[in-house]
């Protein structure tokens, strides 16, 4: 098909668009054009038109992209001091790695504060990326960090943040102990033993002895990996960690989990301005999340599971989410046994015991000052999550307290705070369109129901079809009286006129290069094929020169009935590459 004679109408236009905003590949949306018409045959534009009419869309990017910006920072004010970044995602057919900054809301639930594509992991690449990122959040680095174990990432994040508190990824560490010690005898054991030393010491002291014992009891001593882990304990051992505050992160499994979302939207073969589309469009859903829970929050109560007016205040306090991590604490509080050691001056200290099985109790030190009114556990569950652990819950029910102090119910999870970010109009609220698609959509909203109405039945059908003459020559009368002007917007440009979006060039991978040196007989098959292409080539050609009067008559979306008086001459509505 020649390019002068192909075109996209505005019902094609808008059906593009509104496809490729909810995720739809070019090529599926082509399909659905070819089903509609009944064959290849009846469309005047081909697959090609489609996807570089996608590419087109890079003029509103800018402007979306400054509205998104905007929105991440005001949700940084509320959700930054913590930030999971990964980047593990690669799946795009640039082979670019795809990181995520990753942050968690009032209601626990992962909130979107950034995204990166990068060509490579090196240093001055994560230097780069993480200033750019600053200057988008306001120049206020977070208070936590959490990474995996990359080398060039820990570097980066001490020359740009230096006092952000960084931490390994413990789940990474944990998974890697399989593949590291699976050479020594009993290597199911040592698993055991290792993740039982990192997560019951309770103390400094305590895990350095513990680790000690466990080297010298499986022979592990001059084990390298876990020399350097030992060395590297302060960034990844959560007793060394936990007197800071993670709101509840431990791992970046958030950020994969983002990255998994992701997936819903993107495809391998996504090209950029589709990402680009795509991210904003994950990032609405996320809002929409976090919308949703907080009108649960303002219209439904979760109940009180105890008499305690400690949980009562909770419950007044704090989103549902967050409350019902609280009240996990009081139903764990039936499990704990409550001593007092000793005490003087209204300072108390407390050994907690926790059934944790029939026959084994975990214990903890709890201290209470009646004066400061402040309770502390060994635990460090209140620093590290921001909610108050069964133990000190023991703790103030034995001191029969009846409220526990403001600083132990967070700003951080209430759900009285109105927070800026989710009052923000941005392009998935009100999406960027040229003034002839507004005025198109709102056509074509309105004719659905006259058609729909009309056809129940053939007269109304006939009172139908005579307005839309009387009103196609209305239209066509004053047209004619503005001959010579351009009423035309400039989405109206000739296909031949649209040019592609530059890709960025695509890293080599491993595998059998592109140019390698074919054998004889694959030689001739190739030759052969190509010459059969184009002979069939030539026949079409042949074919659309005969018929390429033939106007397009698919219906938008199989929805609207498009009233087609006449064809259009070739250069007055087309589109084309």
């Amino acid at each position: 098909m020649l390019k002068q004679h192909r075109e996209l109408s505005m019902s094609i236009r808008r059906t593009i668009e509104n496809n490729g905003e909810a995720g739809i590949r070019p090529s599926k949306t082509y399909q659905s054009f070819v089903a509609a018409a009944g064959s290849h045959r009846e469309l005047n534009f081909i697959e090609k038109d489609v996807r570089n009419y996608i590419t087109r869309e890079v003029r509103n990017v800018s402007e979306q992209e400054d509205a998104k910006e905007f929105e991440s920072r005001a949700a940084f004010v509320y959700f930054g001091d913590i930030i999971s970044f990964d980047t593990t995602y690669n799946t795009n057919r640039y082979n670019l790695v795809c990181g995520s900054f990753v942050g968690v809301n009032h209601h626990g639930q992962s909130t979107l504060l950034g995204c990166s594509l990068m060509k490579n992991e090196e240093i001055e690449s994560f230097k780069w990326l993480f200033q750019c990122w600053l200057r988008c959040m306001g120049g206020n680095a977070p208070k936590g960090y959490l990474t995996d174990q990359c080398a060039s990432m820990k570097r980066a994040l001490e020359a740009c943040m230096p006092t952000t508190v960084h931490r390994w990824c413990i789940w990474h560490i944990m998974k890697k102990i399989p593949s590291k010690l699976n050479g020594y005898k009993g290597h199911a054991d040592i698993e055991q033993q290792m993740s039982h030393v990192v997560w019951n010491s309770h103390s400094k002291d305590l895990f350095d002895r513990n680790w000690n014992d466990f080297l010298v009891n499986f022979g592990l001593a001059d084990n390298k990996w876990l020399s350097d882990l030992y060395e590297d304990r302060h960034i990844w051992v959560p007793i060394y960690l936990d007197h800071h505050f993670w709101a509840g992160m431990r791992s970046t499994q958030r950020s994969e989990s983002m990255h998994s979302f992701f997936n819903k939207y993107i495809t391998r073969n996504s090209s950029l301005i589709q990402f680009v589309k795509q991210y904003d469009n994950c990032l609405g859903s996320r809002e929409q999340a976090e919308r949703e829970s907080d009108a649960a929050d303002f219209h439904t109560v979760i109940p009180c599971a105890t008499k305690s007016s400690i949980e009562a205040q909770f419950q007044d306090a704090y989103t549902q989410a967050k409350f019902r991590e609280v009240q996990a604490q009081f139903r764990g509080k039936a499990n704990c046994i409550t001593r007092l050691k000793n005490s003087a001056l209204g300072y108390s200290v407390y050994e907690v015991g926790e059934q944790v099985s029939s026959s084994i109790f975990d214990r903890f030190a709890v201290t209470y000052d009646s004066v400061a009114a402040e309770v502390k556990c060994q635990c460090l569950l209140f620093e590290s999550r921001g909610i108050l652990c069964r133990h000190a819950l023991s703790v103030l029910s034995f001191e029969q307290v009846s409220q526990v102090s403001p600083r132990y119910i967070l700003e951080r999870w209430s759900k009285k705070v109105k927070r800026q970010h989710t009052h923000i109009k941005s392009s998935h609220d009100e999406p960027l369109m040229e003034p002839r698609s507004k005025r198109f959509d709102q056509l074509v909203f309105r004719s659905q129901n006259i058609c729909e109405f009309a056809s129940e039945s053939e007269e109304l059908t006939a009172i139908l079809h005579r307005a839309y003459d009387n009103v196609m020559a209305e239209m066509e009368a004053l047209k004619a009286k503005r001959k010579g002007t351009s009423s035309l917007s400039h989405e109206d440009a000739n296909l031949e006129s649209v040019n592609e979006l530059q890709s960025p060039p695509r890293i080599r991978t491993r595998g059998r290069p592109k140019n390698r040196l074919g054998s004889k007989l694959e030689k001739q098959i190739a030759n052969a094929t190509k010459k059969k292409k184009t002979k069939v080539l030539s026949e079409i050609n042949l074919f659309d020169a005969a018929s390429v009067a033939h106007s397009n008559c698919s219906q938008y979306q199989g929805q609207v009935i498009n009233y087609q008086l006449r064809v259009q001459a070739a250069g007055d509505n087309s589109l084309g590459v």
